[in-house]
């Protein structure tokens, strides 16, 4: 029998897992992490875990290597400490964006991170929003792929915006922008955006769907400089649309990412804190939808082994 819930946090999400705590009326499991003169990292429990479930939060963000390392060790550390269960739960999951092999020679480094986590001594992920779906695929262990999508939806819904359409940065988007699109009750269209190289620089071409005259929502996985959202709003401006909207699931900020979103003055950017947005990150329109509540039930229903997929019914 699984033995008595504990909650770990690593450095880059010690804000979120508060929350976590706080919803579940669990204290933040104590540890102590620093690197020594050497730049090696250093771990060490703090308390009992002996036999206990134990759930490690961690997002990646810059250093993202770094954070990756300290998890890893977090979760061996733990193990070596004898917890009967140890979930590693990634809010934002590194590497996500290197999941295939499109070009010759190159790694599949979301594979090499979940083999990572594996022989670490992870039982369990639980992580949101997966840049490709096929990611779940390359754990043997079981892996909870929760979605803020219906958080930011029912944002946008309590608005009431009318002749609302949303729209699909590109291909990849299509089916994430059709499900806020049936959520919402209101039309899809799509942008031809196309990737120069293994550069951060896009081009779009092209709208499919018709935006002139209405209000429109970008719904978007992850923002890292902004280029696509400007270059996406650039055109449907362009193209007649009034009001732009944009949600961001993951907003994994740039350094000069806040000043460009900023200067094109979009209606209302709504993010999710599965990343914690960057010091001075606030400019007016920016709001943050808290995934918390969402982390918290999905961790006592693992602890108590109840359904998650039914959070999504």
């Amino acid at each position: 029998m699984i033995g008595e819930l504990k909650i770990f946090s690593g450095q880059a999400t010690r804000q979120l897992t508060e929350k976590v705590c706080h919803h579940l009326n669990q204290p933040l499991g104590q540890m102590e992490a620093f690197r020594f003169s050497n730049d090696n990292f250093f771990v060490r429990i703090q308390e009992n875990v002996r036999e206990a479930d134990v759930f490690v939060i961690q997002t990646s963000v810059p250093p993202v290597d770094a954070n990756l390392m300290e998890t890893l060790i977090t979760i061996d550390a733990l193990r070596r400490a004898s917890a009967a269960r140890v979930s590693a739960v990634l809010p934002y999951y590194p590497y996500a964006r290197s999941d295939k092999k499109d070009q010759p020679r190159i790694p599949i480094t979301a594979r090499l991170v979940a083999d990572l986590l594996t022989a670490a001594g992870a039982d369990r992920v639980i992580t949101f929003d997966l840049h490709a779906d096929q990611i779940q695929g390359f754990f043997s262990i079981p892996l909870d792929h929760l979605s803020a999508l219906p958080l930011l939806t029912d944002y946008f819904a309590a608005q009431q915006i009318p002749d609302l359409v949303v729209v699909a940065l590109d291909t990849g988007g299509v089916k994430r922008a059709t499900e806020a699109a049936r959520r919402l009750d209101t039309d899809v269209a799509m942008m031809d955006k196309r990737r120069i190289g293994n550069q951060q620089r896009v081009t779009i071409k092209n709208i499919i769907g018709e935006v002139a005259g209405r209000p429109v929502l970008i719904f978007e996985d992850e923002i890292q400089t902004g280029g696509s959202l400007l270059a996406a709003g650039e055109l449907l401006r362009a193209r007649g649309a009034t009001d732009i909207y944009v949600a961001c699931l993951h907003p994994a900020f740039t350094k000069d990412a806040a000043g460009m979103l900023s200067s094109f003055r979009f209606k209302e950017i709504v993010v999710t804190d599965t990343v914690p947005l960057p010091p001075r990150t606030d400019f007016p329109g920016l709001s943050v939808v808290s995934v918390a509540p969402l982390l918290a039930e999905a961790i006592r229903r693992t602890h108590h082994g109840e359904s998650i997929s039914t959070l999504f019914s």
